[in-house]
């Protein structure tokens, strides 16, 4: 079945103390794009994360945001005192020419470098990394479960303009057969009144050879056929596999391209906007084929 490439889960959960929250949000991208934001003591596990968000997602702009703090009341941030005795030397030696100089504490603590992260021990780190991957497995279950309801949603509304047009199709077809009888008739009626004033007859022979190159030059029965594959291969392919964005794409494309030829081949007015609707529906498909992943 289809799968959307839009998607969002939010699972929030308390493990060990600390109060967890992982964001997974995912948009449409023509590649497997991931963005990740996490806090900077949590760093050392930004690549498995996304080895796991990849191995899970084969294509969209996914953006991952985790959140902890610690509700146990210990500390998870910590005062750098070299860098803020560096802060208050330098201060010191700054010329204040007669003005007293006073230095807020409050004030130093919102300078760069002087509080950060904890960086977490090693078994603390391990059971840090053991609760964010337990938590972003269950973000990329509920992401998944989202992003399929959302793609059979897709898939039925493909499955509508297919439909669409295969009706128009046959409609076409059934018009085709009679579109050059019409054009013998207009044809021969036409030449008659030309030489209505004149002993000329008119040579059957000519006209056929005529009506002959005009049914050459408007016959869409190879393009009608390659379509109608086209809609037979597209609506098996939203059947067959997870990944079928690109490929459905590409159908589309080709489907479009037949649908030109049929306009540009068929000299009927009727046909013309038969192929407007076709073309129409066909927009609608490629729009959506956007959002499959």
């Amino acid at each position: 079945m289809l799968n959307s490439m839009t998607g969002f889960a939010r699972v929030c959960r308390e493990i060990g103390g600390i109060s967890y929250a992982v964001e997974i949000r995912s948009v449409n991208n023509r590649y497997f794009k991931p963005s990740l934001r996490m806090p900077e003591a949590a760093s050392f596990m930004e690549q498995e994360l996304e080895k796991l968000l990849r191995q899970s997602i084969y294509r969209g702009a996914v953006n991952f945001l985790l959140r902890y703090k610690n509700v146990s009341g210990e500390p998870m941030y910590e005062v750098d005192s070299s860098a803020m005795k560096s802060y208050i030397e330098k201060l010191k030696n700054l010329p204040c020419e007669g003005a007293q100089c006073n230095i807020n504490l409050a004030d130093l603590l919102l300078l760069p470098g002087v509080i950060r992260p904890q960086e977490p021990e090693a078994d603390k780190a391990e059971h840090l990394k053991k609760a964010v991957f337990e938590i972003t497995h269950e973000a990329l279950e509920q992401l998944k479960k989202m992003r399929a309801q959302e793609g059979q949603s897709l898939a039925d509304d493909l499955k509508q303009q297919c439909e669409r047009i295969m009706s128009l199709l046959e409609d076409i077809k059934s018009r085709s057969k009679v579109v050059i009888i019409e054009y013998q008739s207009r044809l021969a009626n036409r030449v008659k009144d030309l030489l209505a004033n004149s002993r000329l007859d008119l040579d059957k022979d000519i006209l056929a050879r005529e009506v002959a190159l005009f049914a050459d030059r408007s016959d869409i029965s190879e393009e009608t056929i390659r379509l109608t594959s086209h809609l037979e291969q597209f609506l098996a392919n939203c059947q067959i596999g997870d990944y079928a964005g690109r490929k459905l794409d590409f159908i589309a494309q080709e489907m479009l391209r037949e649908a030109n030829t049929i306009a540009s081949k068929a000299a009927d007015a009727k046909i013309c906007l038969d192929v407007v609707e076709i073309k129409s529906c066909i927009e609608r498909i490629k729009e959506q084929v956007q959002n499959i992943e």
